[in-house]
């Protein structure tokens, strides 16, 4: 089922909305930094969102403080996203608008906060005892009780295809009628459980990242915050843009690791193909999962390989923001969506050597075209794949 696409928006270190997401993708100007996050020792590098902390929420929303609620408000505002909601609700009710999140960690810092703060008797602190917050749902509480919309509201959590997710399910809610329209998106924030525990698992790097680079070390942990206004197609006629297709599927293969001749991710992509009627030759450019750690990005070529055509463009942009985890779906998704806008297909960010255990080529530079379907990849700890295509409403 197509669905319309009237609005969307990203936040990351790449850039606080879109006008400058575009120009750091433009000027192949990364958003990584050298790790300064409180608390943290590691050496490594970061795709951070300034200011976050220094995030005002309004006096309604106080009771849901939290640094990934600051970094979903700071998204919020951008590119008219708040104002484009209000008048989708005053058309259709603010009952018939579903709010679809996708996250990794939620508030989780939040609680670090709390746990670090217990009083003697082991009680939270009375400022930390927000049951609003300390749960992976706060997400799509907070995007709610933010924009007044009162349709379903669900957040997702399979690792890094969460906001990839949020697409299809808003489909289905709204192919079965539950729904007319839904804002989806993802949001995910910075935090030492994260930080401290991909580092035990030996995948973060102490140099930015260098995804489907020959000497890639590992990934750099990022945030983001994203959304995008899906809507059923004969409501938006003035929408230029579409989702044609989502594929999804589950590897079942290791509880972390991709299944090793990426069948899973071949899958998820011959489904969107699939429910989208649009042949692998047909799709312009794919943003990849990418993360620059040696397994996923290696896998990640077989399943290209299988399916597309050398003249396909396809390319990683972690480079410039990192991997934003539960966000990183919403985030890539939207730089997918933007090609079709700009004509300005990213290339990979600090590629530089070829690795010869890859099957297919990858983008290293810029290239201007204009496209008419792109899609998006995003692969999950365990398995939980999804794409997804996008392209021009006629």
């Amino acid at each position: 089922m197509r669905l319309a696409i009237t609005d969307y928006t990203a936040t990351s270190a790449a850039g606080t909305g879109l006008v400058e997401l575009r120009k750091s993708l433009s000027a192949r100007r990364s958003g990584l930094r050298k790790n300064d996050f409180d608390g943290c020792d590691l050496d490594t590098w970061i795709g951070r969102v300034a200011g976050v902390e220094d995030i005002e929420l309004p006096s309604h929303l106080t009771g849901l403080q939290s640094r990934n609620n600051q970094l979903a408000w700071l998204g919020l505002q951008q590119d008219g996203l708040l104002d484009s909601v209000k008048a989708l609700s005053d058309r259709v009710g603010a009952h018939r608008v579903g709010v679809i999140m996708g996250t990794s960690t939620s508030s989780i810092g939040r609680t670090e906060e709390a746990y670090s703060r217990l009083e003697e008797s082991g009680r939270m602190h009375p400022d930390l005892r927000q049951p609003g917050v300390h749960h992976l749902h706060s997400p799509g509480m907070f995007v709610g009780a933010a924009t007044g919309l009162k349709g379903p509201s669900i957040t997702i959590s399979t690792a890094c295809s969460s906001s990839a997710k949020v697409f299809a399910t808003a489909s289905r809610w709204i192919r079965h009628g539950i729904v007319d329209a839904a804002l989806v998106g993802g949001i995910d924030s910075l935090c030492l459980s994260i930080l401290y525990g991909f580092n035990s698992l030996e995948l973060i790097s102490a140099d930015p990242c260098k995804p489907f680079d020959r000497d890639r070390s590992g990934i750099n942990i990022g945030e983001a915050a994203g959304y995008a206004i899906v809507t059923r197609d004969n409501l938006a006629n003035d929408a230029r843009l579409a989702l044609l297709g989502y594929g999804e599927s589950s590897d079942a293969h290791h509880m972390s690791h991709p299944h090793p001749e990426g069948k899973g991710a071949s899958i998820a992509i011959q489904r969107a193909l699939a429910r989208a009627n649009v042949a692998a030759t047909s799709i312009d450019y794919v943003n990849l999962h990418g993360t620059a750690s040696k397994a996923n990005d290696r896998v990640e070529t077989y399943a290209l390989a299988e399916l597309f055509e050398s003249n396909t463009l396809v390319g990683s942009t972690k480079g410039w923001s990192g991997h934003t985890l539960g966000a990183a779906g919403i985030l890539e998704a939207v730089i997918a969506i933007d090609t079709l806008r700009t004509n300005l297909i990213p290339g990979t960010l600090n590629r530089e050597t070829d690795d010869p255990e890859f099957r297919f080529d990858v983008l290293s530079d810029n290239v201007e075209k204009r496209i008419e379907y792109s899609m998006s990849n995003s692969f999950g700890f365990g398995g939980n794949n999804v794409s997804l295509i996008f392209g021009r409403r006629p």
